[in-house]
């Protein structure tokens, strides 16, 4: 028989590890003429990565331009349907009976594949992507992953036929803190042994009363271990592989081209562009406004900036079409922006950080008056050059990359503003580090307020869509913590943030113009705007004004011991009588004592008033008594339950510590979502006077404890 009438297959492996090559044909049935089975190679036997197994030869061989192999492995890249061999469900959650037909299904609440990668569910439904592979050999599964909300339970499973082998709970992915380090798309590999292994990625959503929550994306799937690989896969659409032996298909280059299996790119026509990656090439639009964005140069030495205006790269319209926009004349020339506070011009015409011991509001440096000290801190409120301790880049929301030397933010004298990306749903990204902070006086471990340092920071988002503004804390270079987001449009406002921990500080704005890809810019004149920021007590810090401290015998002085104020007529600390509490912080002047408000106590610090639990109403003719004594230790209560469309029942639960405990808050709510199967995160708390969080049962979903989310405060201070 012709070669082209049967292919060759191995045996399985018998017990001593030895296997035969037989011919099978491709018509059942025709068993003449084929060639006799051999001895085969090694059940153990493999081919290196770039490699394939010649069944004829049993000898390995490279693949040849175009095509690549993992040696042992297998990849899924493309997820335009569910790859073959993947299993895709959901199932409801445990209801009470007598719903019957008003519980919604949970059967389409699966994975999702969006092309290059695959997304989860956002919804209280359980949605499972399951894979069973059986290897020769042990292996690795390897794949990248963002999970970029905590109101989703993601987990991966490695188990057997017969029950689960490992449980991994995955790293909620947060935002790098610096430009170049491996970014949220990171490879997370497990190692898997011989034999059968069935591997789940498990997604669960817990967003009650929040906006839907943020899908996990999972792409590049690989597994080793496989088996031999008896041919190379072509290379996809939008790669290629220009040498033999290749393991893996590189991305083509922006304005080029491929077709699946191709050897090289075909560069674009003029008239045409194509981003990394593309299977053709687009027509360039005409340039508008929206392709330009502008920029000031630093000072010269005559004091003036010039006005610059570039086109966003990478370019992709044209300038030669009718109607298209071209670019402003830039180099009108304006008078520079003052320094900022702390900084003064220096011998050139750059601004300089005034020296310890002086202050300054941006036109020179003065010495703090005797009975002073500078207040330390940074504080940018004029956008000349981007401060040294500040840096910018894009990440892609294409690929999750971060795009080399890209500039995400542009400073506009005033403020500094989001510049246009590649592409509309690309994150800009701003971070400020902060090397560490120096609080005027020590943070007490009993005190109320465990505050080192605070930023401030006043933005404005002009926006026609439903951009997004994430403000994110990183602590000693570790990566990002979101914890505060803004979406939609938002008039010029300040936000506060109270650093409690004393540490390498980096704080990083994200800000990205709509969550879906589309061509071409559409909203580049939806832009976050900074216009100012302000650190309180940073490690060599600079002034912008003196406060009043008590003098010490070596001629310098330092500031009150917690809960004593600054008698301005004697010049020395007194401390705060009973009844008084202590108001105002170190880094914002000089704190004061203020009387207590009716029906409190202040507490022994001087921090702080409370009540102690105890309250008397005076009435014409008696006196009323209130006893409160038994919430002292603290009350919880929870509202009857209540259920999803998907049939989830969950309380809302109140915890209440309003009085006693020499004020401290003793109410706490959590957020223990990503640690509900005990994975050992740490849950985030909400500690206040009354606070509110929705609790699902654990008897749900089968977790260890109940599942805690979206904790609120709802009382912070007591006034009277």
């Amino acid at each position: 028989l012709p070669q082209s009438e049967y292919h060759y297959e191995y045996t399985a492996c018998d017990s001593s590890g030895s296997r035969w090559r037989v011919a099978v044909p491709h018509t059942p049935g025709l068993c003449t003429g084929l060639p006799d089975p051999v001895r085969g190679t090694e059940c153990s036997f493999s081919c290196k990565a770039g490699e394939f197994l010649d069944m004829k030869g049993q000898a390995c061989q490279p693949c040849a331009e175009g095509t690549y192999s993992l040696g042992t492995g297998v990849r899924f890249d493309e997820w335009d349907e569910v790859p073959h061999g993947f299993a895709n469900v959901a199932t409801n959650l445990e209801v009470d009976d007598g719903f019957g037909d008003t519980v919604e299904n949970c059967t389409t609440s699966t994975w999702v594949p969006l092309g290059d990668y695959v997304a989860s569910n956002t919804d209280e439904c359980t949605a499972t992507l399951m894979y069973a592979v059986n290897l020769k050999q042990s292996g690795t599964v390897s794949f990248e992953y963002i999970y970029p909300d905590s109101s989703i339970v993601f987990e991966f499973f490695v188990g057997d036929r017969e029950g689960s082998l490992g449980t991994w709970g995955l790293e909620r992915w947060r935002f790098s803190s610096q430009a170049g380090e491996v970014g949220p798309g990171q490879p997370h590999e497990v190692e898997l042994s011989r034999g059968n292994n069935v591997l789940y990625w498990r997604t669960t959503a817990f967003s009650v009363w929040a906006k839907v929550p943020k899908p996990v994306l999972v792409r590049n799937i690989g597994i080793t271990g496989v088996a031999y690989t008896s041919e190379c896969f072509p290379c996809k659409p939008g790669t290629f592989a220009p040498a033999a032996g290749s393991s893996s298909c590189h991305l083509c280059p922006a304005n080029t081209f491929s077709g699946k299996g191709a050897t090289a790119c075909q560069p674009c026509e003029p008239d045409t562009y194509a981003e990394p990656g593309s299977v053709s090439c687009k027509p360039r639009p005409p340039c508008t406004d929206k392709d330009y964005f502008y920029t000031h140069t630093a000072c010269d030495t005559h004091g003036e900036t010039q006005l610059m205006f570039k086109w966003a790269e990478p370019k992709i319209c044209s300038e030669e079409l009718p109607e298209a926009a071209k670019l402003p004349p830039s180099g009108v020339k304006s008078k520079c922006p003052p320094c900022n506070p702390g900084f003064a011009k220096g011998n050139g015409s750059s601004c300089q950080p005034c020296p310890y011991g002086s202050f300054s509001n941006g036109s020179g440096c003065l010495s703090c008056p005797l009975g002073t000290e500078p207040a330390l801190g940074l504080e940018y409120k004029w956008w000349n050059v981007l401060p040294p301790n500040m840096e910018t880049t894009v990440l892609s929301g294409i690929n999750f990359e971060y795009k080399g030397m890209a500039a995400g933010w542009e400073v506009a004298g005033d403020y500094i503003y989001t510049a246009a990306g590649a592409s509309d749903n690309d994150f800009m990204i701003l971070t400020l580090v902060v090397p560490g902070f120096s609080p005027p006086s020590p943070v007490l471990e009993d005190a109320e307020s465990k505050e080192v340092a605070r930023i401030t920071f006043v933005f404005e988002m002009i926006c026609s869509v439903s951009c997004e503004l994430y403000f994110m804390v990183g602590i000693n270079s570790r990566t990002n913590t979101p914890v505060e987001t803004w979406t939609g449009a938002k008039g010029k406002q300040s936000y506060t943030y109270v650093v409690e921990r004393n540490a390498t500080m980096s704080f990083t704005w994200a800000f990205q113009r709509t969550p879906y890809h589309e061509a071409g810019r559409r909203y580049t004149s939806d832009v976050a705007k900074l216009y100012s920021v302000n650190v309180t007590n940073v490690l060599g810090g600079v002034a912008s004004f003196c406060r009043h401290c008590a003098p010490e015998p070596a001629g310098s002085c330092a500031p009150c011991p917690p809960g004593s104020a600054l008698d301005r007529g004697s010049g020395s600390c007194q401390p705060c009588p009973p009844g008084t509490y202590l108001r105002g912080h170190p880094s914002d002047g000089t704190p004061t004592c203020h009387p207590c408000g009716p029906g409190t106590r202040s507490n022994q610090l001087r921090s702080l008033c409370y009540n102690n639990c105890s309250f008397w109403l005076p009435l014409p003719g008696h006196l009323l008594h209130y006893d409160f004594s038994a919430l002292a230790p603290g009350a919880s209560f929870s509202s009857g339950p209540s259920f999803t469309a998907k049939g989830l029942k969950y309380f809302h639960q109140f915890n209440i510590s309003l009085c006693g405990n020499q004020g401290r808050k003793m109410a706490t709510c959590t957020d223990n979502v990503t640690d509900a199967r005990g994975q050992g995160d740490v849950a985030r708390l909400v500690t206040s006077y009354v606070c509110q969080a929705i609790v699902v049962p654990p008897d749900v979903m089968g977790y260890k404890v109940a599942v805690s989310s979206q904790p609120v405060s709802l009382a912070d201070r007591l006034l009277g």
